[in-house]
């Protein structure tokens, strides 16, 4: 991916996601609704429920990374890497649509750390987090 604008570097993530296999397998979509916030939906789909029929925490999680990720993303114009990620549940969400939105904090020149959080439809906020990316030297592919 050419560094390009940061429109560019937008098109090009959100390319790259719609991609990538998980995009498929949790029918998720990404869109950056202001300049530099990735945000991501995930329709209810009960294969990612939990025994109580809660969405699962591990399915929350990967719209917080995600969130965090291509947030942070958009400021680069090589790979990020995940370094970790904090992930705080604040309440159950049951057969809803759920999306996470991220913030970066601070663009550095080797870390980028990002909060984000998950909402419900009714604005309902389900989940916070907040996480670390190392930037790396590796292109992104395609």
């Amino acid at each position: 991916m050419d560094p390009g604008t940061r429109n560019d570097r937008q098109q090009a993530l959100l390319a790259l996601f719609e991609a990538a296999p998980i995009a498929r397998t949790y029918g998720m979509t990404a869109s950056f609704p202001e300049p530099g916030r990735a945000r991501f939906d995930l329709p209810y789909n009960p294969n990612f429920d939990h025994g109580m029929h809660q969405i699962h925490g591990g399915t929350i999680a990967t719209l917080l990374d995600n969130a965090g990720w291509f947030t942070a993303a958009v400021h680069y114009g090589t790979w990020i890497a995940t370094v970790e990620f904090q992930v705080r549940l604040l309440m159950p969400a049951e057969a809803v649509h759920l999306y996470s939105i991220g913030r970066v904090v601070r663009a550095g020149k080797r870390l980028a750390v990002a909060e984000m959080e998950v909402r419900d439809p009714d604005d309902g906020l389900v989940a916070t987090g907040s996480g670390t990316f190392a930037v790396s030297k590796i292109p992104y592919p395609g």
